[in-house]
């Protein structure tokens, strides 16, 4: 989410002057509001222009889904050496929601750690784990060069050995909001890396919170490369998708004095600030709940809602999100702006 340092500018110059007012300390969310005067520069989104699920394959194609599902396995089952296919299959480890990374003096500053198929099953065997079908997830696929590469991501949590492994060839892993502070956002190739790290993340964490039917309470198994999840009662039989909560950021504008208010948090770090956001709740619309979130928040109320975009935000709260629900792996941010309906804003001293 957005958040700036009074004075200083975030994103390539959003805010460029802060100018504050006394805090309202009477809301739960202990918030301290602010009005900053704002100029707008609009940017890529975080996580969003993954490269590798731009399209869905047609389950006739080799890198589909369904196709790479049965030339993993067969991989797997063989006892010899996995050489056949193996240099076409990518795969990124994730070890508590981290993905594997390493770091470069060429161009990007950090690159995903993608390990062949071999390479991974060798790493894991010696750290006791055994490499099966249905603890890789399917990603996406990609043309490069004219070959075609599918790429998995893969929960190594219960690997201990795994990081002094990785570790010895300059592999590491690394929290996604490090990396996201990290990437040059002008560079599309490393917003791309970034993009692909988050959706792996989110549907990895997916898998470790969505273990058991809603319905019935059975385990769940995965079904369709690990893109689905489903009941393993045959009376209940039902299918799982992978859960996307909608949130709302937005930015309140005072048009005619070209102000923006900002919220703090007191967990954040000094001289930290954010755009207010929450969670649409059932029945709601989006301009309702900015409204609502708005006032709860600030007790301000705001005018007309013009929506500004989207873009996917893997979970980054384990707390918020096991307070909410277990199964909660990926946000939607819906982006919008909103406009003061009262300019004159009176804070309670």
């Amino acid at each position: 989410m957005l958040s700036c340092s009074s004075g200083s500018s975030i994103l390539n110059g959003f805010f460029s002057k802060a100018v504050f007012i006394k805090p309202n300390y009477n809301y739960n969310y202990n918030k301290l509001c602010i009005i900053i005067r704002s100029s707008m520069n609009m940017n890529s989104h975080a996580f969003a222009g993954n490269p590798i699920k731009s399209r869905t394959p047609k389950p006739c194609e080799p890198v589909s889904p369904q196709s790479a599902l049965k030339t993993l396995r067969t991989l797997l089952s063989t006892n010899s050496q996995i050489i056949s296919d193996d240099d076409f299959f990518k795969i990124l480890p994730f070890r508590k929601g981290k993905p594997l990374t390493g770091s470069t003096t060429i161009g990007l500053k950090w690159h995903l750690g993608w390990l062949s198929l071999s390479d991974c099953k060798s790493y894991l065997e010696k750290s006791q784990v055994v490499l099966t079908d249905d603890s890789l997830v399917y990603l996406g696929c990609q043309n490069e060069d004219g070959v075609d590469f599918v790429y998995w991501g893969i929960d190594v949590s219960d690997a201990s050995g795994l990081v002094s492994q990785l570790g010895a060839i300059q592999f590491c892993f690394v929290e996604l909001r490090t990396l996201m502070v990290a990437t040059d956002w002008s560079d599309s190739k490393a917003m791309s890396q970034l993009a692909i790290a988050g959706h792996g993340r989110a549907l990895v964490e997916w898998h470790n919170t969505a273990r058991f039917c809603g319905y019935c309470g059975s385990k769940t198994v995965p079904i369709e490369a690990g893109r689905r999840k489903q009941c393993s009662n045959d009376s209940c039989n039902k299918r799982i998708y992978p859960r996307v909560d909608p949130v709302v950021i937005m930015l309140v504008i005072d048009k005619e004095n070209d102000r923006a208010l900002l919220g703090r948090q007191s967990r954040f770090v000094p001289r930290m600030w954010s755009c207010l956001a929450g969670f649409i709740e059932p029945g709601e619309s989006l301009e309702e709940a900015v409204r609502r979130e708005t006032w709860e928040e600030t007790g301000i109320e705001v005018g007309d809602v013009v929506y500004h975009s989207s873009q996917p935000w893997p979970g980054f709260y384990p707390s918020l999100s096991l307070s909410l629900s277990l199964s909660l792996s990926l946000f939607l941010l819906i982006q919008l702006f909103i406009y003061l309906h009262i300019y004159t804003v009176h804070v309670p001293k």
